[in-house]
């Protein structure tokens, strides 16, 4: 691990100020994701600013019948807490689905959505990656792709994002709150928050430089049955190769989200009205001008059949 220099935030303003003033700072609060990058040298901030003195720790209900979740609420926290098992479980399914148990109990809001992709070629130091090294190349298109994406990708990067919690939230439609290094604040809809890889695959989000997520917001609770279905190679802690996020109706309309085939969480709201069609023409909506690679076309019909057992599921 390369050195570093480190500080604990007093505001959100100065955190983010500080973060913008210095060229290679990172904010840590759980650390689950970034110190195991600094560990591999594939992060290597020159400064940490600790955000968890903060206060954004909260879960608050909104004046028009939300829910607003710290940065700092803890995926433990979150799943249990009895608003989201009521009125969002497909977000308690999704976090309870993803890693441990000690991790959930680390590992932040904030964090959960920043975290990096799990590529092996991201993770490979010894190979070139664009998301690592931008310009040096992907090895991953024309290696072992079976967990990568077949959509959203381009020809400098196949990664997918690794977040259960983000495609809950993209089903949900919720807003991440930030306050820049100026000190304003925006919501950026969970929709535009993460980027497709096109030609500069290392920017994953569309954050400012020093801009601090602060909270998490969820709209007035969907009515319909929450359910999130997640395949993978392992019973446990093993990150999606197909999941899907879904409120859903008796009669099999509703939303739909999916993990594990893109760079970000894929919702297409146009593929939603072909529900009641059945899960091929859904799936064929979903996924239109998809692009797998050799090790992972199987994704296609796994998004389909996971489709349907999760249309069967909501009609009881």
């Amino acid at each position: 691990m390369k050195s570093f220099t480190y500080e604990k935030a007093e505001s959100p303003a100065a955190a983010a100020a500080s973060a913008a003033r210095r060229p290679g700072a990172k904010f840590i609060a759980g650390g689950t994701n970034l110190l195991d990058l600094m560990k591999l040298e594939i992060e290597a901030p020159t400064h940490l600013i600790d955000v968890n003195d903060l206060g954004f720790d909260k879960i608050e209900t909104t004046s028009n019948g939300g829910l607003r979740v710290g940065a700092l609420v803890r995926n433990t926290a979150l799943a249990a807490d009895p608003r989201v098992r009521r009125d969002y479980g497909v977000l308690s399914r999704a976090l309870l689905a993803g890693a441990t148990g000690q991790l959930r109990n680390k590992a932040t809001t904030a964090g959960n959505l920043l975290q990096r992709t799990r590529c092996p070629y991201f993770y490979d130091t010894n190979l070139p990656c664009n998301k690592r090294i931008p310009g040096s190349g992907c090895s991953a298109i024309g290696g072992v792709t079976r967990s990568l994406a077949v959509i959203g990708s381009s020809d400098a990067c196949i990664a997918t994002n690794p977040s259960d919690m983000a495609v809950a939230m993209r089903v949900l439609d919720a807003t991440v709150e930030t306050m820049r290094a100026d000190g304003t604040t925006r919501g950026i809809p969970i929709a535009d928050f993460h980027r497709l890889p096109g030609d500069t695959p290392h920017i994953d989000t569309v954050l400012e430089a020093g801009e601090l997520v602060t909270a998490v917001t969820l709209p007035k609770p969907e009515v319909g049955k929450h359910i999130y279905r997640k395949v993978r190679d392992r019973a446990s802690y093993a990150f999606a190769l197909v999941s899907v996020a879904a409120v859903v109706q008796r009669d099999g309309s509703g939303r739909v989200a999916v993990g594990g085939v893109a760079h970000k969480p894929w919702r297409v709201e146009a593929a939603e009205a072909a529900q009641p069609r059945g899960p091929r023409v859904m799936a064929s909506d979903l996924l239109a001008g998809a692009k797998p690679q050799p090790d992972n076309a199987f994704k296609l019909a796994l998004v389909e059949r996971t489709l349907a057992a999760v249309l069967d599921e909501a009609k009881g």
